[in-house]
């Protein structure tokens, strides 16, 4: 990877976003039939307000590979997990399991981050761990990251 190639690919999780919207609005639509009961119009709102947090928080992920680092955040930046480079000794596909489910989970041997979907790209760490990234684009990310952790010639 030379200095100017960097790659970048925002994944949307359609169907999650899809049923947070859905309860979003179901919420919203109970506490506007709640009627006198202000206690119930409450809760509902909090519960609308809870999903909409939850679908702005988690319902994208964006995965940037440049030079020195991976960069995996939800969102708008928050959850993010920096990888450096150099602490990345393999880079493999693989397809998850479907009880690995989406969000930020554990599963065998490290962490998932998911949006959405079952392929994903495993980075196998020198501390033995894995942190694995939930994709639609598994072969552009893992040539990506393949390509920046190879060794680079020297110049001498």
């Amino acid at each position: 990877m030379t200095s100017t190639q960097r790659y970048e690919h925002r994944q949307v999780g359609r169907f999650a976003m899809g049923l947070l919207v859905t309860a979003t609005v179901g919420a919203l639509v109970g506490a506007a039939l709640a009627g006198e009961d202000l206690g119930l119009r409450i809760v509902l709102l909090v519960v609308a307000l809870l999903y909409l947090v939850l679908g702005l928080t988690f319902g994208r992920l964006t995965v940037t590979v440049d030079r020195k680092r991976v960069t995996v955040a939800f969102g708008s930046g928050w959850p993010r997990r920096v990888i450096p480079l150099h602490a990345i000794t393999r880079v493999e596909r693989f397809r998850a399991k479907w009880w690995y489910g989406w969000g930020i989970r554990r599963i065998p041997g490290g962490w998932l981050w998911n949006v959405g979907g079952f392929e994903a790209v495993r980075l196998h760490l020198d501390d033995g761990r894995t942190f694995s990234v939930g994709t639609d684009d598994p072969e552009h990310l893992e040539a990506a990251i393949a390509a920046a952790i190879a060794p680079r010639p020297s110049r001498y």
